[in-house]
């Protein structure tokens, strides 16, 4: 591993900025699925709706923020420091997890709900200035291997927020514990991001607009101006619609199609989070710090192979017992069990492969003065993704359709999208 990538966690430029965005992502996941978990198991007789119905509408309010703020989000972050602007947002966040812990001792889903909006408007905010401020702290050079950490450590906060919320959330004092812990990250985040070096105001002049869907609107059609970086949002968006599908479905495929229980998920989304990170740091040694989409094809075309195999090796992969779900020994214990392991963890790894570039690339090629701005489009439209990746699910299994038919349909259209993406990104182009 090119010995640069581990020398930016040594500095001052980009280590505050890696912990602020890693207990960051940590404590969204451990406040979300301990939500999750509360509504399943203990708050469902307080609500009308059912908890499929709560989870789903969690995720909505979860994500609706990024559509509302985002464009204001994007012209303040580029109108101010934003270091400073990122220490005023993490601040906020300890405000959220006090709010968050005393909705969880009345347990009060109204209450949790209202946080969780918050939350997302929080993250809304932090989006654009999380990507904007690299370029402002990296080196062309360095920014490969600062988007390969970033994405690693967003991954490997998302496992362990999910894991440790879900497995306290439920045990005695688990309500003090999973409080005490989101309010003590947030804390933690908020130091750690007073370290981060002051960057310039991109564009200090900005008339702030604040009418969002006139702001959206202008931001994507500005960015439509600039093909590359238009062409790489558009890549990006696909990653986070490809990716949750597959979290979005792991409970059932465990479930229904292995005849797993919580334990074999898990097992799902560690495999699936290391493979990101694996990858996104394996990108980084290809690349050896050059801004260019050379990978990029090969990544998602191995998107494509890996998901096609996982639907067979699902299909031989034993009849699911009606009786009592296995746990993770008894299911590595199958030689085609381990085999949609390989497929899991070769996705993800050609998955992180796949990302890196076009976040540098998109970094790298938009104008200082309104970097943050189109990061803030690339967050509309990746929730715009992430959206339709649901309601297309939603369709397929009233449609009767397997989840592995699910994935097997993503397969196809990932193949589609490859080339796309091979015909309209310059592979060999190189950006820095």
């Amino acid at each position: 591993m090119n010995p640069n990538l581990w020398n930016l966690l040594r500095t001052k430029r980009f280590l505050p900025l890696f912990l602020t965005q890693f207990f960051g992502a940590f404590n969204d996941n451990i406040f979300k699925n301990s939500l999750v978990i509360l509504i399943t198991y203990v708050l469902v007789e307080s609500s009308e709706l059912s908890p499929q119905m709560m989870v789903t509408l969690a995720a909505g309010i979860f994500i609706l923020p990024f559509f509302l703020f985002s464009a204001t989000a994007g012209q303040l972050a580029d109108k101010f420091d934003k270091a400073k602007f990122i220490q005023i947002i993490k601040f906020v966040e300890i405000i959220l997890m006090v709010c968050a812990a005393v909705g969880f001792y009345l347990e009060n889903i109204n209450f949790l709900m209202m946080v969780l909006f918050l939350m997302g408007t929080q993250s809304a905010f932090f989006g654009p200035v999380k990507y904007g401020i690299l370029p402002d702290q990296l080196h062309p050079h360095e920014l490969i291997g600062g988007n390969a950490l970033i994405e690693a450590g967003t991954f490997l906060a998302i496992l362990g927020g999910t894991i440790l919320g879900g497995l306290l959330i439920l045990t005695q004092n688990g309500i003090v514990i999973i409080s005490l812990l989101v309010i003590t990250f947030a804390l933690t985040g908020w130091i750690c991001s007073l370290f981060i070096p002051p960057a310039k105001a991109a564009d200090p002049g900005i008339d702030i607009k604040y009418n969002f869907f006139i702001e959206t609107y202008e931001i994507v059609q500005h960015i439509r101006t600039n093909p590359v970086v238009f062409r790489s949002i558009l890549g990006i968006s696909w990653f986070w619609l490809f990716g949750a599908t597959f979290l979005s479905q792991f409970p059932t495929f465990g479930k229904d199609i292995i005849g797993g229980n919580e334990q074999v998920v898990t097992l799902f989304l560690t495999v699936f989070s290391i493979g990101i990170g694996i990858g996104s740091l394996f990108c980084h040694k290809l690349l050896k710090g050059k801004i260019a989409a050379t990978y990029v094809p090969m990544g998602i075309i191995g998107m494509t192979v890996f998901t096609v195999d996982l639907y067979f090796a699902s299909g031989n992969a034993g009849s699911v017992d009606q009786g009592e779900l296995i746990g993770a020994v008894t299911f590595l214990s199958s030689f085609a069990h381990w085999r949609i392991l390989f497929d899991l963890l070769g996705i993800s790894i050609c998955a992180g492969i796949y990302i890196v570039p076009l976040y540098a690339i998109m970094q790298n090629q938009t104008e200082n003065s309104y970097r943050s701005r189109t990061i803030a489009g690339n967050n509309v439209l990746n929730a715009l993704f992430m959206v339709g990746s649901a309601l297309a699910i939603t369709v397929m299994l009233s449609k009767n359709f397997s989840v592995t038919e699910v994935f097997l349909t993503l397969a196809i259209l990932n193949g589609l999208v490859a080339i796309y993406i091979s015909r309209l990104l310059n592979a060999h182009a190189i950006f820095d």
